[in-house]
């Protein structure tokens, strides 16, 4: 679906949060789209570790968790976006826009007030 947008260049893919984490600091990309759960090592996790290594790269999650304590603990960490899975055709291009200008994207209904 990213790769529809001739804008955006995909620099890497990660097959688990521990190649994340590798490509995360090895590529230092300006957007990094997570799973929460990932094998190796869950997607807050690797988060942590990226931002610590790379703390330009944004982070936008893309999970089916939908969770209110779950969204709000992903972007206490320092996510810039959260989209679910069931809703990712429609937000995930609004949501790495909305991040990549420096704003922050939640699909709607995660959290109250919906997405910003």
């Amino acid at each position: 679906m990213l790769r529809e947008n001739l804008e955006w260049q995909i620099v890497g893919e990660a097959a688990d949060g521990l190649e994340a984490i590798q490509k995360g600091e090895e590529l230092r990309p300006d957007l990094i789209v997570l799973d929460i759960g990932m094998p190796k090592l869950n997607g807050m996790d690797a988060a942590r570790k990226i931002l610590k290594s790379s703390p330009d790269s944004k982070i936008i999650f893309v999970t089916q968790e939908s969770s209110s304590e779950v969204v709000l603990a992903a972007l206490s960490l320092g996510a810039r976006g959260y989209v679910t899975k069931t809703m990712a055709r429609s937000d995930l291009p609004a949501a790495v826009e909305a991040v990549l200008e420096g704003g922050w994207f939640v699909s709607s209904g995660l959290i109250t007030g919906g997405s910003s």
